[in-house]
């Protein structure tokens, strides 16, 4: 039976669950790019006395039950492990979540000017409404490397003082024919790129810069404060995200508005819970990839070999080089593949089944399959692990619920869930139920984000 859980909470739960989601509220500032999650939790794992696992192989030093060692997949992807009292062979409890939200990313030739604007030529990442981009504030995130392997970090647009960019839209005063468009087709992705500047250089340049000022004042704009040719476009990885903070929403305070909720609510929660739990019998593992809005692809996706092979390296330092064992132990796991739920949405109640839907303020929520239509490119989750799962939630005090993502033949969504489930682990999709998701703001309710907390505490500790 759904229940808003609200008016179940203890004053002690009440100061618990604003410590939470004020510290989620600063993650979510912090990192907008993976990169910068993935900064985050190293700095985050190391004040919980984490260990590099480069620099414990290379010391030479073995790992024993209670040591906590990391590792880095190109800066993008992060594996945080604490091994357990059983042998990592017996298997682990693994909370999995991705790092990459939906945006707009920056080409590799992208600066031009166009009668008197410099934009910079985009590419959307992820499944977007184009026209929800437009005509708001927008900040750019990233890195330029150059040649000499120079890593120059570039956040502009969060900061008071900084400046941001816009995508243009036209005029409703002119529009008509516009309006007319599918919603698919009201913004062209060609026209997604961002106005970066308008004023042209105003000291001596040469004729052909000349035709073009203002891109050439921007060049020299990035010179000045990047070091920046032009050319190091080809080499920068630069994302366009919504400028500003996580806000409150709701006159109540009781929901959180913020870009990148997707999957970060999942991602920051399944960290918090990964550094809180010191002891357990299995070896618990928090996995964060990129590459999910994508299909998970490339060497940073769950489709690589990153996580494989440093589950091999954890068992030749604690059991010996064992490529059985390596299989045992990723046979031999649980996950929990934590990605936002659709949250039920009464002004758009038709695309919903309200017996299976996720409701606000209900809890975490669990998705014994995903897929679309007949369940295609499903993980259709054990009967026996669900009920092992509900077990420890309610032996746990944890708010939980069971939901679908809309309709049957509506279409749906997935995770990494289908892709660990080819090891033969336990998998079960799970996470927060958000509203507005892949819009360049989504909304969380604060209640669903502590219960998550909660909830994986309670699923390390299985």
């Amino acid at each position: 039976m759904k229940q808003n859980i609200w008016n179940t909470y203890t004053g002690e739960q009440m100061k618990e669950l604003k410590v939470i989601t004020d510290r989620y509220m600063s993650c979510l500032d912090a990192g907008k790019t993976e990169r910068e999650c993935v900064e985050l939790g190293i700095r985050m794992a190391k004040e919980a006395g984490y260990r590099d696992l480069k620099e414990v192989l290379a010391a030479g030093d073995s790992l024993r039950a209670g040591d906590k060692v990391y590792a880095v997949n190109m800066e993008k992807m992060l594996a945080l492990f604490r091994i357990g009292e059983e042998p990592l062979s017996a298997g682990m409890n693994i909370l999995g979540a991705h790092i990459d939200s939906p945006r707009i990313d920056v080409k590799q030739n992208p600066l031009y000017e166009n009668e008197g604007f410099a934009y910079l030529d985009t590419h959307y990442y992820g499944g977007i409404k184009k026209y929800q981009w437009v005509a708001q504030p927008l900040s750019l995130h990233g890195v330029v490397v150059k040649k000499d392997g120079t890593v120059q970090k570039v956040n502009i647009g969060e900061d008071e003082s900084d400046p941001v960019f816009v995508i243009t839209d036209l005029l409703v005063h002119l529009a008509q024919e516009q309006l007319e468009k599918k919603a698919s087709k009201v913004i062209d992705g060609e026209k997604l790129d961002l106005l970066i500047g308008n004023r042209p250089l105003d000291e001596a340049i040469e004729d052909k810069e000349q035709k073009e000022a203002v891109k050439a004042n921007i060049l020299k704009l990035l010179k000045n404060k990047y070091d920046m040719e032009e050319e190091d476009f080809s080499s920068a990885e630069l994302e366009i995200v919504p400028a500003g903070r996580a806000r409150d929403c709701g006159l109540d305070r009781s929901m959180i508005l913020s870009y990148g909720q997707d999957d970060r609510v999942c991602a920051f929660t399944s960290l918090f819970a990964m550094l809180d739990v010191t002891e357990a019998k299995r070896t618990g593992c928090c996995l964060l990839v990129d590459k999910e809005e994508i299909g998970s692809v490339g060497a940073t996706g769950m489709h690589s070999r990153f996580f494989e092979n440093t589950v091999a390296e954890l068992v030749a330092m604690t059991e010996g080089e064992s490529e059985l064992k390596v299989r045992r132990a990723l046979t031999n796991s649980r996950m929990l593949s934590s990605d936002v739920s659709a949250a039920f949405d009464p002004m758009f109640a038709e695309a919903f089944e309200k017996r299976s839907s996720a409701f606000f303020a209900n809890g975490i929520t669990f998705n014994k399959f995903t897929g679309s239509r007949g369940k295609s490119g499903s993980n259709d989750a054990n009967a026996e692990y669900i009920a092992a799962l509900r077990k420890a939630m309610d032996d746990a005090g944890v708010a939980y619920q069971f939901a679908e993502l809309g309709r049957v033949d509506l279409g749906g969504g997935g995770t990494i869930a289908y892709i660990m489930a080819n090891y033969g682990m336990e998998v079960i999709d799970s996470g927060v139920a958000v509203l507005n998701m892949h819009a360049p703001y989504e909304v969380s309710s604060k209640a669903d984000v502590y219960e998550a907390v909660k909830g994986y505490r309670a699923f390390l500790k299985m």
